[in-house]
C-alpha cells in the first residue's frame, strides 16, 4: 500500500487506471530514464523515487488491485462537493464551485484517456457527488460558453476555451473547496463538543 495515502500512482506514472501491465512497465523505463539521479540534464531524486514506488505497487497484481480500492475512494473524495447551498454563501458560489469541478473531473478524464476523452452524466454524478438533475443547469451553462461539447452520445468532452478557463480559475477554486471542507471540520467539532457538554450536565 502507499506510503502517502493521497499519492497518486496513476498520476505519478502519467498512465490510465486502465493501462495494461505492458503499457506500466514501458512507461516506467522511459519515466525512469529521465528522472534517475544519473542523468545530468532531467535526473530529480524525488521524482525517482516517487516514480519507483509509484511502479513498485503498480506492477505488482495484487498491491494494484489494492491500490485501486483505495485510489477508487480517494477520487470520489476529491471531487465530491457538499451539495447544500447552505454551506457556501450563496446559490451562485455553489454554482460556480460545480462549474470548475465539472470542468477540472473533465480535464483530468482528457488528459489521461485522449482515446475516449468524454463522460457520461451518470459518471459526472458518480465523481461529484450531485445528482444529474442538479447538473443540468451547469452543463447548459459550460456548452453556451463552449467550455465543453457534448456528443450524441451526451457524453461531455472539455474544449480548450475550457482548459484555458479551469486554468485560470483552478488556483481559486482548490482555495474555496479548502476553505468548504475546513468550515465542514469545524462544524463537526462543534457538534461534538456541544454534544459532550450536554451529557456531562444531563
Amino acid at each position: 500500500m502507499p506510503k502517502d495515502a493521497s499519492a497518486d500512482y496513476y498520476e505519478i506514472l502519467q498512465i490510465s487506471p486502465s493501462a495494461e501491465p505492458e503499457t506500466v512497465h514501458r512507461v516506467y523505463r522511459l519515466l525512469a530514464q529521465r528522472l534517475h539521479p544519473d542523468n545530468n540534464q532531467t535526473g530529480n531524486d524525488q521524482g525517482f523515487r516517487a516514480l519507483s514506488e509509484a511502479y513498485q505497487v503498480l506492477s505488482d497484481p495484487e498491491r494494484r488491485a489494492q491500490y485501486d480500492v483505495l485510489y477508487a475512494h480517494n477520487q470520489q473524495s476529491r471531487w465530491r462537493l457538499v451539495s447544500s447551498g447552505a454551506q457556501s454563501e450563496n446559490d451562485f458560489e455553489t454554482e460556480r464551485l460545480v462549474r470548475l469541478t465539472v470542468l477540472e473531473v473533465l480535464y483530468t478524464r482528457r488528459r489521461v484517456e485522449p482515446g475516449s476523452p468524454g463522460l457520461s452524466p451518470r459518471d459526472l454524478e458518480s465523481l461529484i457527488g450531485t445528482a444529474r438533475e442538479h447538473l443540468e443547469f451547469t452543463v447548459w451553462y459550460l456548452v453556451q460558453k463552449h467550455f465543453v461539447t457534448r456528443n450524441d452520445q451526451s457524453n461531455l468532452t472539455i474544449t480548450s476555451e475550457g482548459v484555458d478557463y479551469l486554468e485560470d480559475n483552478y488556483a481559486e477554486n482548490l482555495r474555496r473547496r479548502r476553505l468548504t471542507a475546513g468550515s465542514s471540520q469545524d462544524n463537526a467539532s462543534t457538534n461534538d463538543t456541544s454534544a459532550a457538554a450536554a451529557e456531562q450536565y444531563a
